[in-house]
């Protein structure tokens, strides 16, 4: 059974969401804190497939937590918060999660949610992919520019993957937050954007021939490779 761990100072909240995904065939734990997540992720025969993650928390909060856990691990993430603002949402993602959800949410909600983390995170069994100085080894989840490795989220690299299949084609929105995130692009959602950005930063700094990401306003993004 693929194992999640839910980090939540809300014992109830935590029982609930834990009893639901159980029925869904899901092994669940809970911790109550930062600290107490991170040890646990430290755990390799613990080590869950997906985290649940609280913004809000006692001691270290959610996102020095996913700070923290982003120098180490490329864990799906999944962000929780009381306060939905959409400030809140691009700070979480920004960060490296995954996903994000305004509380209260529907358990079946954050069941469709873990489900599509899961799908996006399975092993893949296509060959490699390569745009100028980028090589994507899909079944490995694996990128690098002129061999440099990127250290990518499983939401970047299936970004980055989608934009590599149409190498210089409009990826309009709605298809990239399917791809890349399992879901439905919402309204005055930012988190492809985001996500974008953070690639941005990333391929500039592996090397100067690293594929650009360019925008089209209202559109989409287009992956253009760089310089021989």
């Amino acid at each position: 059974m693929p194992r999640i761990l839910i980090a939540d100072d809300d014992r109830a909240l935590c029982a609930l969401l834990a009893e639901y995904l159980r029925r869904e065939g899901y092994e669940v734990e809970a911790v109550h804190d930062g600290e107490a997540a991170l040890e646990r992720l430290r755990d390799p025969a613990r080590r869950p497939e997906l985290l649940i993650l609280d913004v809000m928390m006692p001691g270290r909060d959610g996102l020095e937590t996913l700070r923290e856990l982003r120098t180490q691990s490329h864990l799906p993430v999944i962000m929780l918060s009381a306060r939905g603002e959409p400030v809140d949402r691009v700070v979480g993602l920004e960060l490296g999660a995954d996903d994000y959800l305004a509380k209260p949410c529907l358990p079946r909600e954050l069941l469709a949610r873990v489900r599509a983390q899961l799908r996006r995170n399975a092993p893949a069994t296509s060959g490699t992919l390569q745009v100028g100085a980028l090589q994507l080894q899909p079944g490995e989840r694996r990128a690098s520019v002129d061999g440099r490795e990127l250290a990518l989220t499983g939401a970047e690299f299936l970004l980055l993957q989608a934009l590599a299949q149409r190498a210089g084609e409009l990826v309009d929105k709605a298809a990239l937050t399917r791809q890349a995130l399992g879901r439905e692009l919402e309204r005055f959602d930012r988190s492809i954007d985001v996500h974008v950005s953070r690639l941005r930063h990333k391929l500039a700094d592996a090397s100067p021939r690293a594929p650009r990401i360019e925008s089209v306003r209202g559109a989409g993004y287009v992956l253009v490779a760089g310089a021989p």
